[in-house]
C-alpha cells in the first residue's frame, strides 16, 4: 500500500537527517550554508510548532499519537473511497507526526535543523506536515467545495 510507504518513508528520512545532525553537531551549533540566508542549526525543541506548549511533552505525545493512529487507520480503511490528494495529505501528516513523536518519546524534545533566521527552525517531519496540510487545503477547496455546491 503506497500510503503506508509514504508514512514510513517520511519517518525514516526524518530520522536519518536527525541522527546525522545529532551525531555531528552540538545543540545550538550553527553552520552557514547560504551566507546569512540559510543555516543548519541544531535546536532541541520541547514544544510543538513555534515552540507552543513547551514543557507539555506528555500532552503532545498523547494527542499526537492519537491523531496519528486515527490517520493511519483512516488511510488503510478508506483508501479506496477518497481522492489520492487527500490520502497523500493524511500520509504526509502522519509520517511527519511519527517522526516528531519518535523524538518526543525518545528524548523529550524534537530535533530541528533548518534555519532561515527569520523563521523558527524546523525539520523534515515539519516539512511533511506542512505539505500535507497544504494538500489538504487544496483538496478541500477543489473537491469539498464542489460537493457543497451539489448539495444546494
Amino acid at each position: 500500500m503506497i500510503y503506508i510507504l509514504i508514512i514510513v518513508g517520511v519517518m525514516v528520512l526524518d530520522r536519518l537527517v536527525k541522527m546525522y545532525i545529532d551525531s555531528g553537531m552540538n545543540p545550538g551549533e550553527s553552520i552557514p550554508v547560504l551566507g546569512d540566508f540559510f543555516h543548519i542549526t541544531y535546536v532541541r525543541n520541547t514544544g510543538a510548532a513555534f515552540s507552543m506548549l513547551e514543557g507539555h511533552t506528555t500532552l503532545l505525545i498523547v494527542v499526537t499519537g492519537g491523531v496519528i493512529c486515527i490517520g493511519i487507520i483512516f488511510v488503510i480503511v478508506k483508501s479506496a473511497t477518497y481522492k489520492k490528494i487527500f490520502l497523500w495529505s493524511v500520509s504526509l501528516m502522519c509520517g511527519g507526526g511519527l517522526g516528531n513523536l519518535t523524538d518526543r518519546m525518545a528524548y523529550g524534545y524534537v530535533i530541528d535543523m533548518f534555519d532561515f533566521g527569520w523563521f523558527p527552525v524546523f525539520n523534515v517531519a515539519d516539512i511533511a506536515v506542512v505539505t500535507g496540510c497544504a494538500l489538504l487545503a487544496v483538496y478541500m477547496i477543489v473537491y469539498e467545495n464542489k460537493n457543497y455546491d451539489k448539495k444546494q
